[in-house]
């Protein structure tokens, strides 16, 4: 069972996407929720507001602990800078998981009305470019050790693997190609 973190952001069009698959998925809401998943999604939406609400509802630790028992976890915008051990630009109290080895810069294209779609060579994913929309996208600016990765935009690292923790800067849930779902839940299976 795919688990959707739904506190804020596009959790609909995740569940969508894992259901076209033929995924068991369902909205997580609370621990209970979080412990029961064999993955999760963390959506895009506003990083800070997630991250708030996160806490006020007991998740990061859940979250925390569902990465480390080795779980995929992936992080899609919003969901990438949870990801990142470092945040450029973050407000101070901007709470995060802290568990993948990366450094990620938020609204590193710009504002909203800078959004834009671009096609990608996704490394792990065959099949020809990806078509992936970018709305206020942040950035890897760095990575450590152990992270792979597996996509740029130019010269900026928008999509990175960690063992089985996946950040996308793009949403690819807002598309019909089902390849990035399909990559996140062969790391599942």
């Amino acid at each position: 069972m795919v688990g959707v973190l739904a506190v804020q952001g596009a959790v609909r069009e995740h569940l969508e996407a894992l259901r076209r698959l033929g995924v068991e998925a369902r909205p997580v809401r609370t621990p209970e929720e979080v412990a029961a998943c064999d993955a999760l999604i963390l959506p895009g939406g506003e990083s800070t507001t997630i991250g708030k609400l996160m806490d006020r509802y007991g998740l990061l630790a859940p979250v925390r602990e569902l990465a480390a028992s080795g779980r995929p976890l992936l992080g899609t915008c919003a969901g990438m800078i949870l990801m990142a051990k470092r945040v450029e630009s973050a407000a101070g109290d901007q709470p995060t998981l802290g568990v993948m080895d990366i450094t990620v810069r938020r609204n590193a294209f710009g504002r909203q009305v800078d959004s834009f779609e671009a096609d990608l060579d996704l490394d792990g994913i065959g099949g020809g470019p990806f078509r992936a929309v970018f709305i206020r996208a942040p950035v890897i600016t760095g990575v450590g050790d152990g992270v792979e990765v597996l996509a740029t935009c130019g010269e900026r690292i928008v999509a990175a693997r960690q063992g089985r923790l996946l950040a996308l800067a793009f949403h690819p849930e807002l598309t019909d190609d089902p390849r990035v779902h399909g990559y996140f839940v062969s790391m599942v299976r």
